[in-house]
């Protein structure tokens, strides 16, 4: 299984990745497909995203039991601790409202 959440996506990549997948929720993808063709839309989605972020989780056999990538401007981060994939976050630039 593999989700693709997007945001601040334009309408020519969301229309894309509809094609391809269930939309369960605005900006919210779900598939099931090979590694790739799940490369092939993640390319996509790279490729397409301009100013807006993304991020691609899929079930690897692993003690994880996923994977995951990020593509756009967005505080998380993946980082590789000791062989799981963890998230870091970023400090906050000046210019970043505050909730």
């Amino acid at each position: 299984m593999m989700v693709i959440v997007v945001e601040n996506a334009p309408p020519r990549l969301r229309g894309r990745l509809a094609v391809w997948l269930l939309e369960i929720r605005a900006g919210v993808y779900v598939g099931q497909y090979s590694r790739r063709v799940r490369e092939r839309i993640w390319s996509d989605v790279e490729d397409l995203i301009e100013d807006g972020d993304g991020v691609m989780a899929w079930t690897v056999p692993t003690d994880q039991g996923f994977d995951f990538a990020t593509v756009g401007h967005n505080r998380r981060m993946p980082v590789d601790f000791d062989g799981f994939k963890l998230v870091a976050f970023a400090p906050r630039t000046p210019d970043a409202e505050e909730p």
